[in-house]
């Protein structure tokens, strides 16, 4: 259950009606019906070999705290995908983050080796195809230089964004960096 202070917006009921249900319960199961976003996301995982399942829930997702009370886990175990732009190069990079963590943008300019700033929402769309609060770790428009964090690798399981702010996915951390590639790092 998360704590009072993080969703100070939930009841104490609602706060007690989450921390007795286990984690995923009241995800609507995936049907034939999906989002054409989330049924993207589904059909790269498939084709990239992962049996993760996408589901649609009927609360938004769209901040890490929303996902986790929807979802009746941590939100650590959040997957937040953060596109950044090279201020250089103007290159995309996938951050995948936990979401209680916050982005060090010194951090990443320092492993990427160039400053990097945050793009603004066309941006995103443009280079992921998906809108700002249902990036997916994958089904990118285009290859993405992928950073994930080291504070995933601590949960047994995680979830992350399906191409909408309602869609979510199941993974393990080792799947998160088999999918995207990613180099893992200190994001903090």
């Amino acid at each position: 259950m998360l704590p009072w202070r993080v969703q100070p917006w939930l009841s104490w009921r609602r706060r007690e009606e989450i921390r007795k249900k286990p984690a995923g319960h009241g995800l609507v199961k995936m049907s034939e019906s999906l989002s054409s976003s989330a049924r993207k996301v589904q059909d790269t995982l498939q084709a990239l070999g992962f049996p993760c399942q996408v589901v649609e829930m009927p609360h938004s997702a769209r901040t890490a705290v929303e996902a986790a009370a929807s979802i009746g886990c941590s939100v650590g175990q959040i997957v937040k995908s953060l596109v950044f732009k090279g201020r250089r190069t103007g290159r995309p990079i996938l951050i995948v983050a936990s979401g209680a963590n916050r982005v060090n943008e010194r951090r990443i300019a320092e492993i990427i080796g160039e400053p990097v700033e945050k793009p603004d929402a066309d941006y995103v769309r443009e280079r992921t195809g998906f809108t700002i609060g249902g990036v997916p770790p994958v089904g990118h428009l285009e290859k993405l230089e992928s950073l994930v964090d080291e504070d995933l690798l601590g949960y047994q399981e995680i979830w992350a964004a399906a191409g909408t702010p309602h869609a979510v996915f199941r993974l393990t951390p080792a799947d998160l960096v088999r999918m995207t590639q990613g180099q893992v790092v200190c994001i903090r």
